[in-house]
């Protein structure tokens, strides 16, 4: 426990307080709270929410301390890992605003299992676990919508773990191109989200050789561009050719 206690403490001690963002005015339509505001603003919840900076490269979950609130962002890229063998990272996937962060034990007074890294200057919005039960005891429609996002979530993984079996390391790492272009978009002609070989690796679950040697090949193909760590996909319809057979564009 002296072990859980010393990693917890960090995950929030070198967060700095934002200023007050009220969600009445946040423009995030993603957002389950602000989709749920009209039902959430007689109770405790919109009031003790506390929002939360976190700069490039800080972790704000630290994977197996205790489960105390859920985080949702407000603004900025967040990158969610697991530890597995021998201390490998895998990346379990990349969030953006008006996503939910360390929903996955939330009700089970368990610990995270998963870490999570801001990717650039992002804000979040945390809400303790003590807060969130009550509130979901007093709104249905809140509680109906955080299900109906549990239930999403369960279906994608699902999906993704049956698909990313049968895929061959080159159709993994095309997979990874086409979410990151799907979930990020494009900026001057790069994927927005830049990101090293090893993270590319880590989120398709083969090495960073082997994606080096993928993308070189996509290159000389025409397929895909680069320019450092930025990756351009000028023939998106081209990669997704190469994966239809799995009929795989999960948003996951």
């Amino acid at each position: 426990m002296n072990t859980i206690q010393k990693h917890t403490a960090p995950a929030y001690s070198r967060t700095n307080k934002a200023s007050a963002l009220a969600c009445s005015t946040c423009l995030n339509m993603n957002c389950l709270i602000k989709r749920n505001l009209n039902h959430l603003l007689n109770s405790e919840f919109t009031e003790a929410k506390r929002s939360i900076k976190c700069k490039k490269g800080q972790q704000f979950i630290m994977e197996g301390a205790p489960v105390n609130g859920l985080f949702f962002i407000m603004q900025g890229t967040v990158k969610v890992f697991r530890t597995g063998i021998n201390g490998r990272e895998q990346i379990v996937r990349f969030a953006k605003d008006g996503e939910i962060i360390g929903h996955r034990g939330f009700g089970t007074e368990e610990f995270y299992s998963i870490g999570a890294i801001a990717l650039q200057d992002t804000i979040l919005c945390y809400i303790s676990k003590d807060i969130l039960q009550r509130v979901l005891q007093e709104s249905p429609k809140f509680s109906y919508d955080l299900m109906l996002f549990y239930a999403n979530e369960l279906n994608r993984s699902e999906s993704k773990i049956k698909t990313i079996s049968q895929m061959t390391v080159r159709e993994r790492v095309i997979d990874t191109l086409l979410y990151i272009h799907r979930k990020f978009g494009d900026l001057r002609g790069y994927l927005n989200l830049p990101l090293s070989r090893k993270e590319y690796a880590d989120f398709a679950g083969t090495t960073e050789e082997q994606v080096i040697r993928v993308f070189s090949l996509l290159k000389k193909e025409g397929l895909i561009s680069a320019k450092g760590k930025k990756i351009g996909v000028p023939n998106v319809q081209a990669l997704k050719n190469e994966i239809s057979e799995h009929n795989y564009f999960l948003d996951s």
